[in-house]
């Protein structure tokens, strides 16, 4: 079944449901309303009747056993009414009146006027008579205080049933007008739907919007496209891994501010004033070249499609290879300082100097086991301890001082929340040590660590000596590849996950300069955002 046929079977069903269901509650509500109408109609023409006096007197007549007829009165009254008929009885339910001559003279047929004659209740019944099944309503005459006779006006079912019926038929062409109405309209809307979906089925919908997110994340472009809040819209693989290096997903992007994932290209999409643009911007030590291309819908607001993708020149690509060959000269050291350590071990042993050889193995252990002992005092969190201990070792092989404030103290949390600290921790001591290590000829270098969940806050606070960051980088030190550090392994990574965890978890990430010219990180954290 196609949308069309689909959506129309519906909508014609719901209306016809809806439809027959008002049709029905207002033809019952209607009969009940013109019987009930009808009922009261009698019985004021009843009452009115019972107080003729010219009716009065001819029942005091009748009653005395003389001859009493009231047929061209009572006759007479009916024909301006539309009471089928109005009967006149006396005292023992002899008819004075009657749309039948030949029935004046006899007894009323139907047991249901004797309360109005007997107990003088008025009274309403559905009973069959000499005419036929009519509606009857009863009300007993009086003469002073005595029940001398009774009134029935009548409304034959037949004519009822015609009346109401011509009520109902006109009710039921408004009925139908009204239905008529609802598929027009409902007809009209399912062509606006089709026009709208450019009279595309369902299927064809999603088999178009999967192709779509395909050909993006085929392309080896980064493709981002952002409306005129510059919320992001669409955003394909590649734009993904360059902005985020895929630590956020596209469900994590989509429909959040562009300037959460880069300042410079938010800042593009500002000046870019509805004009295609170009611009470029570096991601770590990569510069990109970035196009903006406007979008303008037919309200007028204007998105853009942003197509970048990185300017691999010459210097860059010296600048990469410079970088890889400063990584193997490294390695190559490290490699010769621990084989160097191990041949003076090995000339001991050899040589049998067993005491000089477990005195060098002691001296080189025991800087370790004196921070080990402090990490151990101080840090619960096993996962957090662990790290620290680690990046002792590595400020160590990089000859940087490395400090633990001595009432430092870390419990233990879940696993997702000590996924956060390290994340945390790790990102912040590294761009420590490589600030502090690159300032080296300025100042002896130092790190200082400090950290703390004593309140309902956990603090982390990072100090180095490092020379501070750069002015012109302060605004988007925060932001995916920024860095201030250069032909380094450092592509502006650590700040930009520590930030993206702080705003996750709502916490605030503050940096100074310090008094002594250090740099400070600060991170506060709340203990019940991490605990949820």
């Amino acid at each position: 079944m196609t949308l069309k046929s689909y959506l129309a079977l519906i909508t014609i069903s719901t209306i016809t449901i809806i439809v027959v269901a008002i049709a029905l509650v207002f033809g019952y509500s209607l009969q009940n309303a013109y019987l009930d109408g009808i009922s009261k109609r009698g019985l004021e023409l009843a009452r009115v009747v019972a107080h003729d006096d010219r009716v009065i007197r001819a029942i005091q007549t009748s009653n005395l056993g003389q001859p009493s007829s009231l047929q061209d009165h009572i006759e007479s009254l009916r024909k301006q009414t539309d009471a089928s008929y109005i009967v006149v009885v006396d005292k023992k339910a002899i008819r004075l009146s009657h749309p039948t001559q030949s029935m004046v003279g006899k007894v009323f047929i139907g047991d249901d006027i004797y309360p109005a004659l007997i107990d003088g209740k008025e009274l309403t019944s559905v009973a069959k008579g000499s005419l036929g099944e009519a509606i009857r309503n009863f009300t007993p005459i009086r003469d002073k205080d005595d029940i001398i006779g009774a009134v029935s006006v009548g409304y034959l079912s037949q004519t009822t049933s015609e009346l109401i019926y011509q009520h109902l038929r006109e009710a039921g062409l408004l009925v139908i007008f009204v239905y008529l109405l609802g598929v027009i309209i409902a007809a009209v809307l399912i062509a606006k739907l089709k026009r709208t979906f450019l009279s595309l089925e369902p299927e064809e919908i999603v088999q178009k919007f999967k192709e779509h997110e395909l050909i993006l994340d085929s392309i080896r472009d980064g493709i981002v496209a952002i409306d005129h809040e510059q919320n992001i819209t669409a955003i394909n693989a590649m734009a993904i891994e360059w902005l985020t290096m895929n630590v956020l997903s596209v469900s994590q992007v989509v429909k959040k501010p562009l300037s959460e994932q880069s300042q410079s290209l938010s800042h593009f999409a500002l000046e870019a004033k509805g004009n295609i643009t170009k611009n470029r911007f570096n991601l770590g030590k990569l510069e990109f070249i970035a196009t903006l291309y406007p979008i303008k819908s037919q309200k007028g607001d204007i998105g853009y499609v942003i197509v970048f993708f990185p300017d691999h020149g010459e210097k860059s690509l010296e600048q990469e290879l410079t970088a890889t060959k400063n990584y193997a000269d490294l390695l190559r050291a490290k490699t010769h300082e621990y084989a160097n350590r191990l041949n003076v071990l090995s000339g001991m042993l050899q040589a049998e100097h067993y005491v000089d050889a477990i005195e060098y193995l002691q001296q080189e252990s025991d800087g370790d086991q004196v921070v080990l002992r402090q990490i151990i005092k101080t840090i619960e969190n096993s996962a957090v301890a662990g790290l620290i201990f680690a990046k002792h070792n590595k400020a160590k092989d990089l000859k940087v001082g490395f400090l633990i404030e001595s009432d430092s103290q870390l419990g233990r949390y879940s696993p997702d929340t000590n996924e956060a600290l390290v994340t945390l921790v790790g990102n912040l001591i590294d761009n420590a040590l490589l600030a502090a290590w690159s300032n080296r000829l300025m100042t002896p270098p130092f790190v200082k660590l400090y950290i703390s969940d004593r309140n309902a806050h956990i603090m982390i606070q990072i100090e180095d000596s490092g020379a501070g960051v750069d002015e012109k980088l302060e605004n988007r030190i925060l932001d995916f590849g920024v860095s201030s550090k250069h032909y380094t392994e450092q592509h502006g990574i650590g700040l930009y996950l520590v930030k993206k965890v702080v705003d996750q978890y709502h916490g605030s990430l503050d940096w100074e300069r310090s008094n002594v010219n250090t740099t400070v990180f600060s991170i506060y954290l709340e203990k019940r955002a991490l605990t949820r």
